[in-house]
């Protein structure tokens, strides 16, 4: 069985390549995806997860990501919060074939969601990208849309920590020292002239504001990920073309989009296409360079899967 380690998982194959992987394998059915949550309280009345998120690909793989997040760890500062590792199968016998760093495969599986919603949304001279949240994702997430539009010539981060902010700028420079990177404080000034906003912060309260969009934005949503959980307000959805990452994962589950549909503010058929629609050109996606897109990042276990397949195969030919 093949053992990936982050390392070799974050160095394995550039963000472009894997975009135009991941979109071939988007014109298979993405297959069926489940998951199970555990929880366990301490004397301290400390909560636990214990959370597996599987998918299957009929006849090509089958695979699960195992995570246990114990926010008491943060306390100790011994180990991370979120752990996990992912395991893949073969998908004719059911063969374990490979173990995966489960933390660098979420970084690297949500990173190419995102940067192929951008290449299928965002304008393909897009100059300017403010990002909301430095958290170590927020690495990533840039690293794909500058590889992926490689027009970008400045990167505006916005974070509520600044010194966060700064650290991610110095590190960024150092990758792409064609690009002008620097923190900001003024989230409303920069969100008003960008060209493409990627946010990832874990918000209950929305922060993007949708009268700060300037015309032919794409907006990439990557924080919310559970259904009280918003980055983006009613105004950024009604102003917005909507589209997501899959239906299957997103409409029904997430607050970005739960809770503007209880509301009345959208319908599903707000919901254009998803990446699948794209990729099999079912939608033709962006129909103006005015045209404001947004991009709802929910991820599934299909993601993992599919971006699991893609670096195990990549190594084996390496």
């Amino acid at each position: 069985m093949l053992m990936l380690d982050a390392d070799t998982i974050l160095d394995c194959m550039p963000f472009p390549i894997l975009v135009d992987e991941l979109a071939t394998l988007h014109r298979e059915p993405i297959g069926l995806v489940d998951e199970m949550l555990m929880e366990s309280k301490d004397a301290a009345n400390n909560v636990s997860h214990f959370f597996i998120r599987g998918g299957w690909q009929p006849e090509k793989a089958v695979g699960a990501k195992v995570i246990t997040i114990f926010p008491r760890n943060n306390e100790a500062q011994e180990w991370p919060s979120i752990q996990a590792v992912y395991i893949l199968f073969e998908g004719v016998n059911g063969t374990p074939i490979a173990c995966l760093d489960g933390t660098a495969l979420t970084w690297v599986k949500t990173a190419t969601d995102s940067a192929l919603g951008s290449k299928l949304l965002s304008r393909d001279n897009i100059e300017s990208m403010l990002m909301i949240g430095a958290g170590r994702m927020a690495l990533h997430l840039v690293r794909a849309h500058c590889q992926v539009r490689p027009s970008l010539q400045r990167v505006r981060i916005w974070n509520r920590t600044m010194s966060k902010a700064e650290s991610l700028c110095t590190e960024l420079a150092g990758l792409f020292p064609d690009i002008s990177f620097a923190m900001t404080s003024e989230i409303e000034t920069q969100a008003r002239e960008a060209d493409l906003i990627c946010s990832a912060i874990a918000s209950k309260k929305p922060i993007l504001q949708g009268e700060w969009l300037k015309p032919g934005v794409h907006v990439d949503l990557i924080g919310a990920y559970t259904p009280d959980m918003r980055e983006a307000d009613d105004e950024c959805l009604r102003r917005g073309s909507l589209f997501v990452d899959a239906r299957a994962t997103t409409v029904h589950h997430i607050g970005e989009l739960t809770i503007p549909l209880a509301s009345g503010v959208i319908s599903e058929d707000d919901v254009l296409a998803d990446l699948s629609d794209l990729c099999r050109q079912g939608h033709p996606g962006r129909q103006s360079d005015s045209e404001i897109t947004i991009f709802k990042n929910g991820g599934g276990g299909h993601l993992d899967l599919m971006c699991a397949r893609l670096l195990h195969k990549h190594r084996q030919n390496a």
